[in-house]
């Protein structure tokens, strides 16, 4: 791997491969398998990993939002593209660039079934969404009747897929309510098929969900953070690799005497002769001020840094008072040597939020 000489997310297209095929392995009943490549594909990069699960054989993508579908259409992404919170005032891109919207609500599904009628469109592509305990989108069992009959009742749209989501399939402690959100979702699904006439794909399971409950594969299976080396538990984390190595380099040493400051607001104050490393890498490419006055840490030269003082929009200082390096030395934030997960860990926080805040300015590199 190359050696960093600036600030730089490298990206291991052979550990997405890996990850791929160990969820590949664990599915049942050859279920069909659903690629969540939202929020900027989990910091990393969604044309370039979209376009590279294409050719591994994913079946399907999901996106949070219609704006995240387009960039992928736009780069070249053929295959179907569920958008998991669509808003109705961007029907018309969604229509535009064939985008497969879920449906969570009575209102919204009203408000497609008389867009597509108004666009002369027939058997439009559309996913159903129900609740069954995350309590965050979904239709409610109630809402049957209005759904079966709004479907039956407009051959503009095709009810494809209906789908749920696990609240804690990651915590067996938990069993009892996923077997429970399973057998509501089954119930659901069973009384709408019989009212629509035909069997649209069930899904259900993310990637916990397809490790701890291989009962509700079903027709198709999701996962995002899976893919990308950050599961949820530890006995995940032994079977995924980390696709994400974010590294920077020394862009100045200093030398601080005993009560001398360090950064804004004096917020370090040294209690004796210390030597500290200025980093080109702040909150604006992601590393939040959760992570200075101590808390976060870097690997430099196989040896941990504390940040110190405050984390600054573009720059980070760190503590190598006992760290043999020099300017221009590589220095990694994350990566096989010290996980996300335990970065974000020091600050109270979850991996997801640490790398999907990544900010663009970060180049991005692939390697096999």
């Amino acid at each position: 791997m190359p050696k960093a000489q600036e600030t730089l997310l490298e990206i291991n297209l052979s550990a997405l491969q890996h990850n791929y095929n160990h969820l590949k392995s664990r599915i049942q009943n050859e279920a069909k398998f659903l690629a969540v490549v939202k929020a900027y594909s989990y910091g990393s990069d969604p044309c370039e990993i979209a376009l590279f699960l294409e050719k591994l054989g994913v079946d399907y993508f999901a996106v949070a939002y219609i704006n995240e579908g387009v960039q992928l259409r736009n780069a070249g992404v053929t295959k179907p593209i569920l958008v998991l919170h669509p808003q109705t005032v961007n029907f018309n891109i969604l229509m535009e660039h064939y985008l497969e919207p879920s449906l969570y609500n009575v209102k919204i599904l009203k408000e497609f079934i008389e867009f597509a009628s108004a666009h002369n469109l027939k058997h439009y592509p559309v996913h159903l969404k129900f609740n069954t305990g995350l309590n965050r989108l979904g239709f409610s069992e109630n809402d049957i009747n209005i759904i079966t009959e709004s479907c039956m009742n407009a051959n503009s749209i095709h009810v494809t897929s209906m789908f749920s989501h696990l609240a804690a399939s990651e915590d067996l402690n938990e069993k009892a309510f996923s077997l429970n959100q399973i057998e509501s979702f089954k119930r659901i699904s069973n009384n709408v098929m019989e009212r629509l006439g035909y069997k649209p794909m069930l899904h259900m399971c993310n990637t916990s969900g397809i490790l701890n409950f291989p009962e509700a594969h079903f027709d198709m299976v999701r996962s995002g953070i899976g893919l990308y080396g950050f599961g949820n538990s530890e006995k995940e984390n032994k079977n995924f690799i980390p696709i994400g190595t974010l590294k920077t380099i020394i862009s100045q040493i200093h030398f601080l005497n005993e009560g001398d400051s360090l950064g804004y607001n004096r917020s370090f104050i040294s209690k004796s002769p210390t030597k500290t490393a200025t980093l080109p890498i702040g909150h604006a490419d992601g590393i939040g001020r959760q992570y200075g006055k101590g808390k976060g840490y870097v690997i430099i030269n196989n040896k941990p840094a504390y940040i110190i003082g405050n984390v600054c929009m573009d720059m980070i200082m760190v503590d190598i008072t006992h760290i043999d390096c020099q300017e221009g030395d590589e220095v990694i934030v994350f990566g096989p040597q010290a996980s996300a997960e335990q970065l974000a860990e020091t600050a109270q926080t979850i991996s997801y939020e640490l790398i999907t805040s990544i900010s663009q300015r970060v180049k991005r590199i692939f390697i096999k």
